[in-house]
């Protein structure tokens, strides 16, 4: 199978981007693995610390394995937002196929300093892997938000080209997370934010890395594809996926109040989960 860095390279040549789909279960991980067989499209599985807490870090590394090889298609395994080096080392033990180390909320020289013992480790034991940092705190949680986040990365705290360049030379790291108006959830009751698209474009020159889109969730379309050209690309999408699974495990429990068969009642959720993937799939690799 192809590695992913060179999907990354050949995502970047031809201004497109790969999809990155957060799991917590196995109906999810069907439906995005579903979605991506059917588009013939590479993919990223990614579980963050809750989320391999509650799958398990080898479990999750042989799930995407077995169906890495029943559907023959580029799947993925990344270990999402990871604060220590021990879950660092936890991930990259068990198999999984990129990391990041997420000190964003950290100052810059402790960020790095952090971010760098984390790339020295991964580049000793299994050089492949790849290695993602974040430089602009975007919130934390994949939900549904009434307001952003305190002490998120917005207008003039957006990450800074020059400050980008620093950190990428001074850790190594592989692709670059930044705060370009994107937050972590999606809003309830008050607009999205707005990608700085011309941002995008600067931190990309300056960072000489690939770009990674956190936060993608309620993104506008238009916003998507002017972030792809402008330099993104792996896009994260969570809480969208979170939301069409709850709306299918509602509609499921309205009509059918008696059933209680799990395996019967995940298929809405399955569906939905299906069509959020194959939609942003289609948008990020323009088909």
């Amino acid at each position: 199978m192809i590695n992913l860095r060179e999907i990354i390279r050949d995502a970047e040549n031809h201004k497109v981007a790969v999809g990155h789909f957060n799991i917590s279960d196995l109906a999810t991980l069907k439906a995005i693995l579903s979605a991506a067989s059917e588009l013939n499209l590479p993919i990223v599985i990614g579980l963050s610390e809750g989320e391999r807490d509650f799958v398990g870090v080898r479990t999750a590394a042989a799930l995407v394995k077995s169906y890495r090889e029943q559907y023959n298609v580029p799947i993925y395994l990344n270990a999402d937002h990871t604060y220590s080096l021990d879950k660092i080392k936890e991930a990259v033990e068990a198999g999984f196929d990129a990391v990041i180390f997420d000190g964003a909320k950290l100052p810059l020289d402790e960020n790095i300093a952090l971010t760098k013992e984390a790339v020295d480790y991964v580049r000793s034991v299994r050089p492949e892997v790849i290695i993602e940092g974040e430089l602009g705190y975007i919130g934390t949680s994949s939900e549904v938000l009434s307001a952003v986040p305190m002490g998120a990365a917005m207008g003039e705290n957006m990450t800074k080209p020059e400050e980008a360049t620093r950190f990428v030379k001074e850790t190594g790291v592989d692709m670059l997370a930044p705060a370009v108006g994107n937050i972590h959830g999606m809003f309830k009751n008050i607009p999205e934010p707005r990608l700085d698209i011309e941002r995008i474009k600067t931190v990309r020159t300056a960072a000489g890395v690939p770009l990674v889109l956190h936060g993608g969730s309620g993104t506008s379309d238009e916003d998507f594809v002017a972030a792809i050209e402008a330099g993104i690309s792996i896009v994260h999408i969570n809480t969208e996926i979170r939301v069409a699974w709850r709306k299918g495990i509602e509609a499921a429990l309205r009509e059918n109040p008696d059933e209680v068969a799990p395996y019967k009642l995940l298929g809405a959720a399955l569906q939905n989960v299906h069509n959020v993937v194959a939609a942003r799939l289609r948008l990020f690799s323009r088909l």
